[in-house]
């Protein structure tokens, strides 16, 4: 494990202060990174209280161990945040955990680190994978998918306009010599990439879509947004920061639906009982975001959006 690697909290205090932390309350921590968010979640809760903290990320799981190690209140477990209903419930605590915190993207470790293959910044292996340990690597996709595979992720995922032309030249390039390195394939996107954004690498959206591809993260984060729901308790709260807008969009309209009630996604002339026009959560307060201060300690905390609410029933 590389400790050379330095990982900010993003909107900490805020996050925390938001879940409202009961000293006897019982907490899911989906994305542990390197405990920033759960070291203080720990100082805030009792003898009686309790912390479930997920990563898929080993170097994650270890710093998670040695704090599990410091304190019996603390349980880590090497799983997506998509499958905390299924945990709750090895745990003992499913429909009365009272706060759960998604704290969304990549760490700075991963990205710092040219050998988990995350960034074009740092050249090394491309691989991209949180767990790599399971499922396909960015250079299995890349050299075996077909072109039109490989353009819907980058656009779909990178919001890549060039995205197919893109795809072309790596399908391309793949047949005379298969992709190993995240500075080969940012080259060959970068030469086929005839719009350079001002101030932001060629490949960027590409690296990006290839990535949530990688680690399914859409489709996480839907599944970890219905499990939290089941997993909370009434008066629950579930506090999510996001970092780029197809996140943020799956959170806030994940809310807003809940916010409305079932009847309003219910067909017309159906006949619909009093409770389904009741909201199942409230949002609280605005989306917030990292304070000037925080921008300026931590450029990669300018994205960030937090979203709040609270369970009714």
């Amino acid at each position: 494990m590389n400790s050379g690697f330095t990982h900010i909290t993003v909107l900490l205090e805020e996050a925390v202060e938001a879940l409202a932390v009961r000293a006897d309350g019982c907490y899911l921590d989906g994305t542990f990174g390197r405990g920033g968010h759960s070291r203080l979640i720990l100082q805030k809760l009792g003898p009686d209280g309790r912390l479930l903290g997920f990563d898929k990320d080993p170097q994650a799981i270890a710093t998670g161990q040695t704090l599990a190690a410091e304190d019996g209140r603390f349980v880590i477990v090497q799983r997506s945040f998509a499958e905390l209903g299924e945990e709750a419930q090895n745990q003992g605590f499913a429909g009365s955990v009272s706060g759960i915190l998604l704290d969304l993207g990549v760490s700075s470790p991963q990205l710092d680190d040219a050998e988990r293959g995350f960034s074009f910044m740092n050249d090394g292996p491309l691989d991209m994978r949180m767990d790599p340990s399971r499922g396909v690597s960015a250079a299995e996709f890349v050299n075996t998918a077909p072109a039109e595979e490989i353009a819907r992720v980058f656009k779909e995922y990178g919001e890549e306009r060039f995205a197919r032309r893109m795809a072309g030249a790596v399908v391309a390039r793949r047949e005379t010599q298969p992709f190993e390195r995240t500075g080969d394939l940012a080259e060959v996107l970068k030469v086929a990439n005839p719009a350079w954004e001002k101030g932001k690498n060629p490949a960027t959206r590409a690296f990006q879509g290839l990535r949530i591809h990688v680690n399914n993260e859409l489709g996480d984060l839907e599944a970890g947004l219905d499990a939290a729901l089941q997993a909370l308790e009434v008066g629950g709260r579930l506090v999510v920061i996001s970092f780029h807008s197809l996140e943020d969009r799956i959170v806030k309209q994940f809310m807003r639906k809940l916010v409305k009630g079932e009847a309003d996604n219910l067909p017309r002339n159906l006949p619909i009982r009093h409770q389904a026009f009741e909201p199942k959560v409230k949002l609280i307060g605005k989306a917030q975001f990292a304070s000037d201060t925080e921008t300026k300690a931590n450029p990669r905390s300018r994205s960030a959006v937090m979203r709040v609410a609270e369970k009714l029933r």
